[in-house]
């Protein structure tokens, strides 16, 4: 499988597609009015304990009071066996006050009217570990399967931390280690040793809000976290920014040097291969497939819904077998939907009725198979008695949607409009109803083209019978600037 990256800079924005066998698998965004957040560290401070959520509101220097939530506040130490929260949470009230000074990483950006997600369980990342201070624990990623390598792994860095005395913490082995030499290794953690002992001065320096650590700008985070052995290229098309990549890639990831080229092209480096077309693709509800059937995806705040029909491809054996082939088509297509679009929480997928539970078996192992690629989190489980598959996928940072579109001024995010027939119906109870309350010669109902045309011509007769029992005539106005669903009624 070839694989390559495009860095696509620009003063206003950053934007990196993966592009795997010519195809576009992921999109990142980063604008510079509107940074990301994940990964910072804040020193904050608590406005509001709220014990009937269990949770707190912390001010860390943004629009809105950041979210943290009593199993977050929880000294790591208490679940470092597990690598897990412990199973009782304390009342919030012990662990915060109000006015209370704290340390805090954000997990999730801001998303819709929600705050940022916090936590003090701090974790400092590199290109091949993850260091957590005051933590005793190694853990290891659990993509990394093969056994062998990852008793090596473990041995290794565990044998590194025993020796350093200066800074304590535990690690998080991250799947880029795998292959990695005891070297690399150790170069990490000395790299992570020498952050950790800034951020540590820093925290006891400054007053709250303020930021203490910012993670690395986009164009540096793609080389530490998506470079892989199997990347082919990786393309920045701006100097300066291929020349802060290479000073990052000759201190960290020397092996990937020959890898990393500047793109001085004329054509603009995402036309490649299609990217801008691929974008503008994943902002439809609509994908198709090539077999004829196609896809819709609706997000919601609460979840997202993925709907499978067979559309145009009518098959060649058997009603079963179409069905068949269509899910197993859309499992494909599905799992590189989720990361291209960033989709993230509680994800629906509703296939079309498979009556064989072999076939069912296999659209599933599809569709596992295809999310082993996704670097977010993921779990799913199996098909209900309904047909549909429920998933989750680990969601910190707005989806491609979110970051692109804002809802529709017009339907305000419904995604329909009322009919010029539901508003004509409107207006006249609006007219009942202002006859009764007020005394007026006549009205007049100022409204958008398409309604006034309907008042006027399939809505006549509606209206000569109004006016005959409010005893009062009628006039209309056609507004330009007017939605198909505004109307004023004005007394004359």
């Amino acid at each position: 499988m070839s694989e390559e990256i495009l860095i696509n800079v620009t003063p206003v924005e950053t934007r990196v597609a993966l592009v795997e066998n010519g195809m576009l698998q992921e999109a990142y965004i980063e604008r510079t009015s509107r940074k990301g957040i994940v990964g910072n560290i804040y020193k904050g401070k608590v406005v509001r304990v709220l014990p009937g959520m269990e949770a707190a509101f912390v001010d860390i220097g943004l629009e809105r009071a950041a979210f943290i939530h009593a199993s977050d506040v929880i000294s790591p130490n208490a679940a470092d066996d597990a690598n897990e929260s412990p199973k009782t949470v304390p009342d919030i009230r012990t662990l915060l006050r109000e006015g209370q000074s704290l340390v805090v990483q954000v997990t999730k950006d801001p998303i819709g009217t929600k705050g940022a997600r916090l936590t003090t369980q701090l974790s400092i990342p590199s290109r091949y570990l993850v260091f957590m201070p005051g933590v005793s624990h190694v853990g290891i990623s659990q993509r990394i399967e093969d056994d062998t390598e990852r008793a090596r792994l473990k041995e290794l860095v565990e044998q590194a931390a025993a020796e350093e005395t200066e800074v304590q913490g535990g690690y998080i082995i991250r799947t880029a280690a795998e292959g990695a030499s005891p070297e690399d290794l150790v170069g990490d953690m000395a790299y992570l040793h020498r952050l950790s002992q800034s951020i540590q001065e820093r925290m006891a320096r400054v007053k709250e809000p303020a930021v203490i650590y910012q993670d690395l700008p986009l164009f540096i985070r793609t080389i530490r976290d998506l470079i892989r052995p199997q990347t082919e290229k990786v393309r920045i098309d701006s100097r300066e920014s291929h020349q802060r990549v290479m000073e990052f890639v000759e201190e960290f990831v020397t092996e990937f040097s020959n890898k990393v080229e500047y793109y001085p092209g004329e054509r603009p480096i995402f036309d490649l291969y299609s990217v801008e077309d691929e974008i503008q693709k994943a902002l439809s509800r609509k994908v198709q497939l090539k077999s004829g059937g196609y896809v819709i995806i609706d997000q919601t705040e609460a979840m997202t819904t993925i709907d499978i029909n067979t559309g145009g491809f009518v098959g060649h054996r058997n009603l079963e077998e179409t069905i068949f082939k269509t899910n197993l088509e859309a499992a494909r297509s599905i799992s590189r939907q989720l990361r291209l679009r960033n989709l993230g929480g509680i994800i629906i997928i509703d296939f079309i009725d498979m009556e064989d539970s072999e076939h069912q078996r296999q659209v599933h192992r599809m569709l596992e198979k295809m999310l082993e690629r996704d670097h977010a989190k993921t779990k799913i489980t199996g098909v209900s008695e309904l047909g549909l598959v429920e998933m989750t996928r680990k969601r910190t940072t707005e989806s491609l949607g979110q970051v692109l579109c804002e809802p529709c001024p017009i339907c305000d995010g419904r995604g329909f409009l009322k009919t010029s027939e539901t508003v004509c119906y409107e207006v006249f109870r609006e007219i009942l109803r202002v006859n009764r309350a007020y005394d007026a010669e006549s009205y007049l109902v100022m409204a958008s083209q398409s309604v006034v045309d309907r008042l006027l011509d399939e809505e006549s007769d509606n209206v000569a019978d109004l006016e005959t029992f409010i005893g009062k005539t009628i006039r209309f106005q056609v507004e330009p600037f007017y939605s198909q669903e505004q109307y004023d009624v004005v007394l004359l």
